[in-house]
């Protein structure tokens, strides 16, 4: 009899597992899977929803279908609908929730009218029935998410003011010279963008949000709210079933979490206290757990395709697997590798890696065009490249990426060729 695999969650992760092995897949949200990266298309009307959807898994997904309890001595997952799955291996891809502000006029899971997350398919599609020429929004956390948000908002027609506590847009990825080069884009855009302010609470009228409040008492009249202030895992169900949590799932090399049969991968899981939340770490991780499962099972894993995502916000990463001699594949973690493709009138690429932040003793190079709006920027410590940012001109990622995801010494040249030697992007 052949193995039963059954996979929570249809999202980046799940959907790539269930391509490569056959799986019941168990997806909460009635559309079939979509590639998340690409919502911010969407919202600014370039995509119809279903053109990012993601390729066809090898087994029908149950679509629509909330897993609420894991019961580990009967091997079952039960659903809301009143069934159960009966599983021989479980794989959690639960991914993550949107983080809801502590703001005055939130209160619990129901949203004022005009407030919006922006996380899932449904989200876009009601902020884009909210959105109108002219309408006032306002979008609340400045990074990568942020931005995008704010950029499609822009481009759907809107009046956007982008609100960023932290000092600057996209802190944790861009250093002080790309980030405001981002800002200026962003402002020529239309967009406001105020940083180093903090929201304090939302006002109401008749259940209907009307403005934003910043801590100084500053208001934002608004009639169209995006929370774009970061992820938070969902673990909920793996915590209720006694399995080991921390931030997120804690799981091994195999991606296995504290009960052997169980597997937890993407924006929910915890890799040497690590949660990524990011797309390419999530590909990575489904690709290494198939080859596991596969050898493990016996369940016959297809190829898969590159690892690598591109689009609005996406990120891509060396390989989190290993295939040496007499040594079973495993994931070993992801140098992760930050994209951001603002497309549209005027198109902006971007791209961040390890530290872009010089410590004491560390050489760094930059390269600026202020004419084509161009920045580079590597910091290298020893003979080993260990961050960079590109904004505007993306020629040498290819080569830089390499540089940085195999951790090899550089060769014995000067520091100038890793910006200026195109090595396809």
């Amino acid at each position: 009899m052949s193995t039963r695999i059954v996979v929570v969650g249809g999202g980046t992760a799940g959907a790539r597992l269930a391509r490569r092995l056959p799986v019941t897949l168990l997806g909460e949200e009635p559309h079939a899977p979509y590639n998340r990266v690409l919502l911010a298309d969407v919202l600014a009307g370039r995509y119809a929803p279903e053109v990012i959807a993601l390729p066809g898994t090898r087994e029908p997904a149950r679509l629509g279908t909330r897993a609420v309890r894991i019961d580990r001595a009967a091997r079952t997952v039960e659903c809301a609908d009143g069934s159960r799955v009966g599983y021989d291996r479980l794989v959690l891809a639960t991914g993550s929730n949107p983080v809801l502000p502590p703001l005055r006029g939130l209160r619990g899971a129901a949203l004022p009218a005009g407030v919006h997350p922006f996380r899932t398919i449904d989200d876009c599609l009601a902020l884009r029935a909210a959105v109108r020429p002219g309408v006032r929004a306002v979008v609340v956390g400045g990074g990568l998410l942020g931005v995008s948000a704010a950029r499609a908002l822009a481009e759907a027609g809107a009046d956007v003011v982008l609100a960023q506590q932290g000092e600057r847009l996209m802190e944790r990825q861009l250093d002080v010279h790309a980030s405001a080069l981002l800002r200026e884009h962003v402002e020529s855009l239309g967009v406001e963008v105020h940083t180093e302010c903090r929201v304090g609470g939302l006002r109401q009228r008749d259940g209907a949000v009307t403005a934003v409040e910043l801590a100084d008492g500053f208001v934002l009249d608004a009639r169209v709210v995006v929370l774009a202030c970061g992820v938070r895992p969902r673990v909920a169900l793996a915590r209720e079933a006694g399995l080991d949590v921390a931030t997120g799932i804690v799981v091994d090399d195999e991606l296995r979490t504290s009960d052997p049969l169980i597997h937890a991968v993407g924006d929910c899981a915890e890799h040497a206290g690590r949660v990524y939340g990011l797309a390419g770490p999530a590909l990575e991780q489904a690709d290494a757990l198939a080859e596991v499962l596969a050898r493990e099972t016996g369940a016959g894993a297809s190829d898969a395709p590159a690892s690598g995502t591109t689009g609005a916000t996406g990120a891509t990463g060396a390989t989190g697997t290993t295939d040496t001699a007499g040594a079973p594949p495993a994931y070993t973690g992801t140098r992760a590798l930050t994209r951001l493709t603002l497309t549209g009138p005027r198109p902006l690429d971007l791209a961040a890696f390890g530290e872009v932040t010089a410590r004491p003793g560390d050489d760094t190079v930059q390269l600026t065009d202020p004419t084509r709006g161009a920045y580079r920027k590597v910091v290298v410590r020893g003979d080993r490249l260990v961050g960079g940012v590109l904004l505007g001109d993306l020629a040498a990622v290819g080569a830089l990426a390499r540089a940085w995801e195999g951790d090899e010494a550089l060769p014995e040249a000067p520091l100038l060729h890793l910006l200026t030697h195109d090595g396809g992007s």
